[in-house]
């Protein structure tokens, strides 16, 4: 990893991941990052966005923080829309499905994603909703 790597915000983290096959912006601030690409839900056009993720036994787990913001990512309302995207992980495209982990699961996971980005228990902090603990599956 680059000093650079950590500098890689929205649409350049995702060219760089690309053209790169995930060799720079995989690893950011510390954290794994995949590219997880929707279907808009009014465009319909793919819409692809950089998260920091982790592995959990065969899935991966997202947070739809939006950095405590009122109102959930656009890209967690594509997923509600369809629950169908492709994550892009290193140099793999994978197909996959989405839920919202809910109850003890959620506990879990989100204590998990806490670990690598401490700033999900501030953004927390800073909305009333709650903020979606996303599971991704392979289809």
């Amino acid at each position: 990893m680059t000093e650079s790597d950590d500098q890689l915000f929205g649409a350049e983290h995702v060219r760089v991941y690309r053209e790169t096959a995930g060799e720079h912006g995989y690893h950011w601030r510390g954290t794994e990052i995949l590219l997880l690409t929707t279907t808009g839900r009014r465009s319909g056009e793919p819409r692809t966005t950089p998260l920091i993720h982790r592995v959990d036994g065969d899935r991966w787990v997202i947070v739809a923080s939006k950095g405590g913001a009122p109102e959930h990512p656009g890209w967690f309302e594509n997923l509600q829309a369809d629950p169908h995207a492709t994550i892009q992980v290193l140099a793999e495209e994978i197909p996959v499905h989405m839920s919202v982990a809910e109850g003890e699961e959620r506990s879990r996971l989100w204590g998990r994603m806490t670990e690598v980005w401490p700033a999900y228990d501030e953004y927390q902090a800073k909305t009333e909703r709650e903020i979606p603990v996303v599971v991704l599956e392979r289809r």
